[in-house]
């Protein structure tokens, strides 16, 4: 075998290399993010996020809301129910997506009444009585403040949490998670790290239906 012979090998022996490594490092990509679960991405999930549910529950319904959203506060008690009807197969976990202009501020509010355990409570009063303090889809933080006030908690330890770091790095993950897994308006739901194949509360009821058996076998 002559020199040029083996230059032509040496260079083929190069690009198939390339080409391999290339290969390998799209494959790492893809699989990047993503749960045991086809198609699932361990980013719809804060440890730290509300639950309502069964804490072994092997089924999570992760809902990206903003609390000045009105379809936010229609779906709330429909989640709920699917919740209660799982027979603890089912928990929901709440993550901020604070569209609406005002809510960064709102949604501060929340996270700084969970420190107290009292998101729930605060989230409900919001929800009830979203009219009071939400106008042509913008938020009055002054307003939504004034009405936790009727909660029973450390009111001075929940103005300092609210301009706290601790409350500003959960919001902050639950942006940019956000913002990575494409949500562009609210609700927008995963199940199990799946998001929906269109939007929709039968197609999440089906989704969660599907989910349930597939993990309850």
């Amino acid at each position: 075998m002559n020199q040029k012979t083996l230059f032509i090998v040496a260079i083929g022996l190069l690009v198939l290399g390339f080409g391999l490594a290339v290969v390998l490092y799209q494959n790492t990509q893809s699989t990047t993010g993503e749960s045991g679960w086809g198609g699932t991405d361990t980013r719809a999930e804060r440890a730290e996020a509300p639950v309502k549910g069964a804490s072994d529950a092997r089924v999570t319904i992760v809902e990206f809301f903003d609390p000045a959203c009105g379809t936010c506060a229609q779906f709330y008690p429909l989640i709920g129910e699917m919740v209660e009807k799982s027979g603890g197969r089912v928990k929901v976990m709440l993550r901020y997506a604070p569209l609406h202009e005002g809510s960064d501020q709102v949604v501060k509010m929340l996270e700084a009444a969970r420190q107290q355990d009292r998101f729930w409570q605060a989230l409900e009063l919001l929800f009830a009585n979203q009219g009071r303090w939400t106008s042509n889809h913008r938020a009055d933080p002054q307003r939504a403040r004034r009405l936790l006030n009727s909660i029973a908690m450390d009111h001075a330890r929940l103005d300092a949490a609210i301009n706290g770091e601790e409350v500003a790095a959960a919001v902050a993950q639950d942006v940019r998670d956000a913002a990575a897994l494409g949500v562009r308006a609210t609700p927008e739901f995963f199940v199990n790290g799946q998001p929906l194949p269109s939007w929709g509360l039968e197609q999440l009821r089906q989704l969660v239906g599907e989910t349930v058996a597939a993990s309850y076998p």
